[in-house]
């Protein structure tokens, strides 16, 4: 009895090894501790649009530089989920596109852990973010948290569904739309932000991220 269970053991492990293996891989972004926020985000190939808009609002060099930054990176289907026609009008209002991106950043480095800790944040424009825990879901001002603690060189990204706005009040509202307008947003976003010449961009002053204590 002894023997036959012997030799059923390994063939079991086996098999298991198999099954985990044909298992997809996780859906977070490649994390490398030489490469920096930018170079995460635009090699992963889910933030092309994120990309071109940083790339647009000159914030390249800043998002690459020493940090860091905590950036909540929403993903090409969250900036596709936006009112047709929103993308092109943010083209020609790149002051209220880099507001918008600089609510998306909050100055050091927020792991998952500390996230859940807190009730908000200050983010880089000024304007703190929402934080609420409901159950195993995490959510920042309304968009959920999908992927955590991406990270980088210069600090770490947490994946969003969706695309935060600051307050309706504040300069960075979203533009009127053109109605009238046929061409895709997606791909005129990415044609221009390939042609820009990538210049230094100065951050305002980083105000420490806040740390109210409110827990699940």
């Amino acid at each position: 009895m002894f023997s036959r269970v012997s030799r059923v053991v390994p063939i079991v492990l086996v098999m298991a090894m198999l099954a985990i293996s044909a298992l997809p891989a996780l859906a977070a972004p490649p994390a490398q501790a030489d490469q920096d926020i930018v170079d995460i985000a635009a090699a992963d190939g889910r933030f092309t649009t994120l990309v071109a808009a940083v790339q647009a609002a000159e914030l390249v060099d800043t998002l690459k530089s020493e940090g860091p930054f905590t950036v909540f990176a929403p993903t090409d289907d969250a900036f596709n989920a936006l009112p047709d026609g929103t993308i092109e009008a943010l083209l020609n209002d790149i002051p209220t596109l880099t507001d918008i991106l600089l609510y998306h950043v909050v100055p050091g480095k927020v792991m998952a852990a500390d996230v859940v800790n807190l009730s908000s944040a200050d983010t880089v424009l000024g304007e703190p973010v929402s934080i609420r825990v409901e159950g195993d879901a995490v959510y920042v001002n309304d968009a959920q948290v999908i992927i955590t603690d991406v990270e980088a060189s210069n600090g770490v990204i947490h994946v969003i569904d969706a695309v935060l706005l600051p307050p309706a009040d504040e300069p960075a509202a979203l533009p009127e739309t053109g109605a009238e307008s046929t061409s895709n947003p997606l791909l005129v976003l990415l044609a221009i932000g390939a042609g820009l010449v990538l210049g230094g961009f100065a951050l305002r002053a980083l105000r420490p991220v806040g740390m109210a204590g409110d827990t699940k």
